[in-house]
């Protein structure tokens, strides 16, 4: 995936010399959740919106520049470490500096967020599966192997939860039916948390169930 391609370059960082009501308006013109700023040229962070709103227009952002968050991507970085960027920001912007940290642009989350969606995870047809299984039980070697040893090909994984000594793990495959793959997990002793509809031995507990209720209301 080419990164370059999705720099913007079309709002460039406000000076500290700026007037806080030049970010006020820029954020009434923009949907974005931050503006980057510079002081001499280096860039120094992003201001929030909802800081920007709580001062004055007639003050400098250099006497409220200490709300700036200092987040950024570099150049080099690879499409899951920005998104995580993102994630950990809260933000729907993300400043990019080279590697003699000047400022060169910055991406959109939508964009991103479209890369991410381009990934055999989502856009090849399969299942999707949640495991769960203890923290120090369960290795993704042994989840490929399962999946493999089913003719079923593992489009994508990934830690989805962590609770005390607990692990949830999405699972996403490629096949033309899961329930084979699903009993061996299930024999490996993985907890099947969300399966496919073609899970015939949930689908047999229930039509099991709804005969036992039936029987005993005669």
């Amino acid at each position: 995936m080419q990164l370059q391609d999705y720099v913007i370059n079309d709002i460039k960082p406000l000076q500290v010399s700026d007037k806080m009501s030049d970010l006020q308006m820029l954020f009434n013109q923009l949907t974005y959740s931050h503006i980057p700023i510079q002081r001499d040229g280096v860039y120094i962070g992003c201001i929030p919106e909802t800081d920007a709103h709580c001062f004055e227009g007639t003050k400098t952002i250099n006497e409220c520049s200490y709300t700036a968050e200092g987040f950024f991507v570099r150049d080099t970085t690879n499409w899951l470490d920005v998104l995580e960027a993102f994630a950990q920001n809260d933000s729907n912007i993300m400043p990019i500096l080279d590697k003699n940290n000047k400022y060169i642009g910055y991406y959109e989350l939508n964009d991103i967020m479209h890369l991410f969606n381009e990934t055999p995870f989502f856009s090849e047809p399969g299942g999707v599966l949640v495991l769960e299984k203890g923290i120090h039980d369960y290795s993704f070697s042994e989840i490929s192997q399962i999946v493999e040893s089913n003719d079923g090909k593992l489009l994508g994984a990934f830690i989805s939860e962590m609770d005390g000594d607990l692990t949830r793990i999405t699972l996403k495959i490629g096949s033309s039916s899961l329930n084979e793959i699903i009993q061996t997990f299930r024999r490996y002793s993985y907890n099947i948390i969300s399966g496919h509809e073609e899970d015939s031995y949930i689908e047999s507990l229930k039509e099991r169930s709804q005969y036992l209720d039936k029987y005993l209301n005669m």
